[in-house]
C-alpha cells in the first residue's frame, strides 16, 4: 500500500511538472513571436506602408497573439494576411474581440439615438 503512494505521488508530481513546462514552453513561444513581430516592424519602419487594413497587419498579429492562444492567433494572422491583397477594400478591421465589443458599442448608440428621436 505504502509503495503504491509513493508511485502515485512520483506520476502525480511528474505529470504536474509536464503542464507547467507546457504551459511556459507556450508563453515562451508566444513572447518569441510577438519579438520577431517587433523586430520586422523595425526592420520596416522608414518604408512606405503597404497594408490597406487599420491596424496592419504586423499590428493586428501582435493582438492576436496577446489576446488568443498561440493557434488562434496563428489562425488569424495568415488569415488577415492573406486577405491583404490589391483586390480587397481595406478598412479597419481590429481582432473579433474588439470587432465585437465595438458592434455592441455602435449598436447601443443607435438604440439611443432612437430614444433621443422620439
Amino acid at each position: 500500500m505504502f509503495l503504491k503512494e509513493i508511485c502515485f505521488h512520483r506520476v502525480y508530481n511528474l505529470v504536474f511538472l509536464l503542464k507547467f513546462d507546457t504551459i511556459y514552453m507556450v508563453i515562451t513561444m508566444k513572447k518569441f513571436i510577438i519579438k520577431l513581430i517587433k523586430k520586422y516592424q523595425e526592420a520596416t519602419k522608414g518604408k512606405n506602408p503597404t497594408c490597406k487594413y487599420r491596424p496592419t497587419c504586423s499590428n493586428y498579429a501582435v493582438q492576436a497573439f496577446e489576446n488568443y492562444n498561440i493557434f488562434y492567433a496563428a489562425l488569424l494572422s495568415i488569415w488577415r494576411v492573406l486577405r491583404c491583397n490589391p483586390f480587397s477594400k481595406g478598412g479597419y478591421d481590429p481582432i473579433p474581440k474588439y470587432k465585437k465589443e465595438l458592434k455592441a458599442q455602435l449598436k447601443a448608440e443607435k438604440e439611443a439615438n432612437k430614444k433621443e428621436s422620439f
